[in-house]
C-alpha cells in the first residue's frame, strides 16, 4: 500500500512539473529556421543521414499549433528518424519554448514515374500532358 502511495505522489510531481514548463506559442517559419539550423549542425557534425531526413520535405506546422509533421518517403526512414529525434525535440522545445511540441512522421510512398523510352511512350506521355497533341497529328497526317 505504501508503494502505491508513493508512485502516485511520484506521477502528482511529474504532472506539477511538467504543468509549469513553457508553452509560449511560435510559428511556422520560428520553427523552421531552428529545424534547418539543427539539420545544418547535424550535417557539420557528420550526421548526415539524419540532417538529410530531416531536408527531405518541409516540416508542416499542424493547426495545434505544437505537432510538427514530417513526411518521409519509406517506413525504413520513417523508423531511423523516430529512433533519433529526441535530440531534435529537446532542441526546439528549449529554443521555441514549448515543451508541448511532437514531431510526427508520416510515410509517403509515391509510385516511381515511369520513363518513356520508345517513341511510342513519349508520345502517349506527351499526350497525357497536352490532348491536343493528337489533334495537332491528325490534322497533319504524323506518325508516331
Amino acid at each position: 500500500m505504501r508503494q502505491k502511495r508513493e508512485i502516485a505522489e511520484q506521477q502528482k510531481v511529474s504532472q506539477r512539473h511538467h504543468d509549469e514548463l513553457p508553452k509560449e506559442a511560435f510559428n511556422e517559419t520560428d520553427m523552421r529556421l531552428l529545424w534547418n539550423k539543427f539539420a545544418q549542425r547535424l550535417s557539420d557534425s557528420g550526421q548526415k543521414i539524419m540532417a538529410t531526413y530531416m531536408q527531405i520535405n518541409d516540416p508542416v506546422l499542424q493547426d495545434d499549433g505544437f505537432t510538427i509533421k514530417l513526411e518521409l518517403p519509406n517506413e525504413g526512414s520513417k523508423v531511423d528518424f523516430d529512433n533519433n529525434k529526441i535530440d531534435l525535440l529537446g532542441y526546439l522545445r528549449g529554443k521555441l519554448h514549448n515543451h508541448d511540441i511532437v514531431v510526427e512522421t508520416h510515410v509517403n510512398e509515391v509510385v516511381e514515374k515511369k520513363y518513356a523510352f520508345t517513341p511510342e511512350e513519349r508520345y502517349e506521355k506527351l499526350k497525357a500532358i497536352n490532348p491536343a497533341l493528337e489533334v495537332l497529328r491528325k490534322t497533319f497526317d504524323l506518325d508516331i
